[in-house]
C-alpha cells in the first residue's frame, strides 16, 4: 500500500501497474466473490443499488470502461480491457491524501441477465481479497451490486479494522451513486 499526499500523475500509474507484472494475487481462492461461499478468515459484504429499467446496456457499458471508479473519483489505468489477467493501478481519496492500489480482474461475467467483472488483491493495497462489480436484471429490474470478500491486510488496516470498514463503504458508496448517475442521466 502507498499513500501519497497528491494525486498521481499518469507516469506514477504507469509505474504502478508495470509494478504488477510477476505479482501474484494476495488471497485465495480465485472467485470467491461470485461463488456464494465466504472463504475462512474472509468477511463478505454487499452493496445494491436499483437502475432504471433500460439501463442495463448503459450500465454494463460503464463497468468495462472503468467509468464508475472514474466517477468514484479513483484515477485509473488498466494495462487492456478487462479481461482475466488484465492488470489495474487506482488510486483513491482519502480524508488526506490518496491511497495507491494494484488489482488484477480474475473474472468477467458475459451472461444475458448479468455482466460484469471481478478483480482481486496485489501486493500494493491495503485488504486482501475479491470485489466483484455486476449488473443484474430480473422479475425485480435491474440493479448494480458489489460484492467483496476480503480482510484487512496492511498493518494500518488491521490495527484499526473499523477506520478500513468505514472506508471500504464509503468507497462502495462513491461506486453506488457514480453508476446511479452515469445510467441515469
Amino acid at each position: 500500500m502507498a499513500i501519497r499526499v497528491r494525486r498521481p500523475t499518469a507516469s506514477d500509474l504507469e509505474g504502478l501497474v508495470a509494478s504488477c507484472a510477476g505479482t501474484s494475487l494476495t488471497y485465495s481462492p480465485i472467485g470467491c466473490s461470485l461463488s456464494g461461499a465466504t472463504p475462512t478468515g474472509l468477511r463478505r459484504h454487499r452493496w445494491t443499488v436499483p437502475l432504471p429499467a433500460d439501463g442495463f446496456d448503459r450500465a454494463s457499458e460503464a463497468i468495462r470502461a472503468w467509468d464508475v471508479h472514474r466517477g468514484a473519483n479513483l484515477s485509473v489505468l488498466a494495462d487492456g480491457p478487462i479481461e482475466v489477467g488484465t492488470n489495474v493501478a487506482m488510486s483513491a481519496p482519502l480524508p488526506v491524501g490518496f491511497v495507491d492500489v494494484t488489482c488484477r480482474v480474475v473474472a468477467v461475467v458475459e451472461e444475458a441477465d448479468r455482466r460484469g467483472f471481478a478483480y482481486g488483491t496485489l501486493p500494493v493495497h491495503p485488504e486482501c481479497g475479491e470485489e466483484a462489480f455486476l449488473i443484474v436484471r430480473d422479475d425485480s429490474g435491474v440493479r448494480f451490486e458489489v460484492e467483496a470478500v476480503s480482510k484487512a491486510r496492511h498493518p494500518i488496516a488491521r490495527l484499526v479494522p473499523p477506520v478500513a470498514n468505514r472506508l471500504q463503504d464509503q468507497a462502495v458508496q462513491r461506486y453506488l451513486s457514480a453508476m446511479t448517475k452515469l445510467v441515469s442521466g
